[in-house]
């Protein structure tokens, strides 16, 4: 197994190159946080003329269900939503210079081929380590829209986050492909 992978956020596509998927990845640096209600609004602003209050372009968006941040902690408990739930949005916003995505679960063939396009990647972050997850956040800021509560766009500052490369810029499938490393094969 190789080492983990560093990437230092917001990326670029010298950063990706080299990414395939099952590898292990540390992001460091700023990324942003964002889920189905948040990348509705982008859409929107986009499409209808008005600027973001953010750049997307090299950014990396972990799709967050967090919780309350406890009283001397920097956030609460964090966790990843399910990517599909934002597969609507996720082509539209790639095209505007997206790089990475943090979430969790299969991605649509149709996002596939934009992260391809795109020369992007889709990262999962494990579910049900959340207490753990928080830990690599030393930072937490608004970005935008905070009257949306929990879906708002948070800009989060992290240190060694572990993720996995679920889908690399070549549209190699962890999900897809994974499997089959140990079909007729012993775990033991």
């Amino acid at each position: 197994m190789r080492h983990a992978s560093r990437l230092v956020a917001p990326i670029d596509d010298e950063a990706v190159r080299p990414l395939r998927s099952g590898d292990r990845v540390l992001i460091s640096g700023v990324i942003l946080t964002a889920r189905n209600g948040a990348h509705r609004r982008i859409v929107e602003c986009i499409r209808e003329n008005r600027p973001l209050p953010f750049d997307l372009e090299g950014q990396v968006i972990f799709y967050l269900e967090s919780s309350p941040t406890p009283p001397g902690r920097v956030c609460g408990p964090i966790g990843p939503d399910v990517g599909g739930r934002m597969d609507p949005y996720t082509p539209f916003l790639l095209d505007l210079g997206l790089k990475g995505m943090i979430g969790r679960g299969r991605r649509s063939p149709g996002v596939i081929d934009s992260i391809v396009k795109n020369r992007a990647v889709y990262f999962g972050a494990v579910g049900g380590a959340s207490v753990l997850l928080s830990d690599c956040v030393t930072r937490v800021g608004s970005a935008a829209w905070p009257e949306m509560g929990p879906e708002a766009v948070l800009r989060m500052r992290v240190e060694d986050l572990p993720v996995v490369v679920l889908v690399d810029a070549g549209g190699n499938d962890l999900y897809r492909d994974g499997p089959a490393r140990y079909r007729g094969g012993s775990l033991s």
